[in-house]
């Protein structure tokens, strides 16, 4: 039986080849395996969650597949790194399609508000927020930054795709926000979990660079 050091969780969502991709340049001599198998999810070190689409076609998906009880377990217990719809399915709730997520966090994923897309200078913004914006890294002035924004400057650009944000209950998990007019969460964390709205596989130098944390992070 093979090790499998970092697995891909595909619930035929998105074409997950360019986060494969990403995750075997940063780590080249790991085991990166893109699966469906729930058996490969909990055996693997490290779980990436990533995905894209309509809410409700996700999490339709995922139950087919038998990965709901692996994720959630995987979330729990091993380094796991959301991404995009990977972040908001941590969630209780969507308002697109009325859809119920995992409820691994309380809160629920909102809409940008059509009525305040507007820019500092009176320019309609567009949804979805589509293209690079900036990711401001969310801490006390007492406390260091997380481990997976190591090395990624406070205010640096990621790449986003999205017309839905998350709004936690609990503030205590927010790590970065984004301005798109008005702040967003836009990662997450808690124990051994990370969650990003943004698509660190298409960030250039700043989401290969927080790629290659995650997988050298060893949560405590």
């Amino acid at each position: 039986m093979s090790t499998i050091d970092i697995a891909v969780v595909d619930y035929g969502m998105g074409n997950l080849r360019s986060v494969s991709k990403a995750l075997e340049h940063v780590a080249p001599t790991k085991n990166v395996v893109v699966t469906s198998r729930p058996d490969d999810v909990a055996k693997a070190s490290r779980v990436v969650f990533p995905g894209q689409g309509a809410m409700p076609d996700c999490i339709k998906e995922l139950d087919a597949r038998g990965l709901r009880a692996a994720v959630l377990d995987a979330a729990q217990n091993k380094p796991f790194l959301g991404i995009c719809i990977g972040l908001q399915m941590l969630f209780e709730h969507s308002e697109e399609g009325d859809a119920a997520g995992l409820g691994f966090f309380k809160g629920s994923v909102k809409r940008f508000v059509t009525e305040n897309m507007v820019d500092a200078q009176g320019e309609k913004l567009k949804v979805p927020h589509m293209g690079w914006n900036q990711v401001y890294q969310h801490r006390s002035p007492d406390a260091n930054a997380h481990p997976l924004w190591h090395g990624i400057e406070d205010g640096a650009r990621f790449y986003y795709v999205h017309s839905y944000y998350v709004q936690p209950e609990d503030e205590g998990i927010i790590e970065g926000f984004t301005n798109y007019p008005e702040r967003f969460t836009c990662a997450v964390a808690k124990d051994n979990l990370f969650a990003v709205q943004f698509h660190p596989e298409k960030s250039a130098h700043a989401g290969l660079q927080l790629l290659s944390n995650f997988v050298s992070w060893t949560p405590k």
